[in-house]
């Protein structure tokens, strides 16, 4: 069950950057409002607290499909970006460098609202 949750929050998290990517259809102009609006609020990205690191082989098979079709459906770009961002954020890149890991066999995140880091991993083939 706790694989099933990984996965889920992982293939949330990928699917968010994906939306994140694609164009916003351009605002039609509009008559000028009479006051201001109010700033709407900041959505605030959590602090990581903790780095969970699974490789994807304890993972299910299906899960481990799904994942490995949705790292391809990313691309090597996105892959890079990832993975630089990991080397980036010390917290992290000690994480894996505890466990012998380097943020190359890194495939996909998923980062909670609790701060609840998850790294999945795959060794080199």
């Amino acid at each position: 069950m706790r694989k099933t949750i990984f996965f889920a929050a992982a293939a949330s998290l990928m699917m968010a950057g994906a939306a994140g990517a694609q164009q916003q259809p351009a605002p039609q102009p509009s008559p000028a409002p009479a006051a201001p609006a109010p700033a709407a609020p900041k959505a605030q990205t959590p602090t990581i607290e903790s780095v969970n690191i699974v490789d994807i082989t304890e993972l299910p098979k299906d899960t481990q499909t799904q994942v490995n079709q949705i790292v391809a459906q990313r691309g090597d770009a996105g892959l890079q970006t990832l993975r630089k961002s990991i080397d980036a954020t010390p917290k992290v890149k000690s994480a894996l460098e505890a466990k012998g890991i380097s943020s190359a066999q890194v495939i996909a995140a998923s980062l909670q609202p609790n701060g609840a880091l998850t790294l999945i991993t795959k060794k080199a083939s």
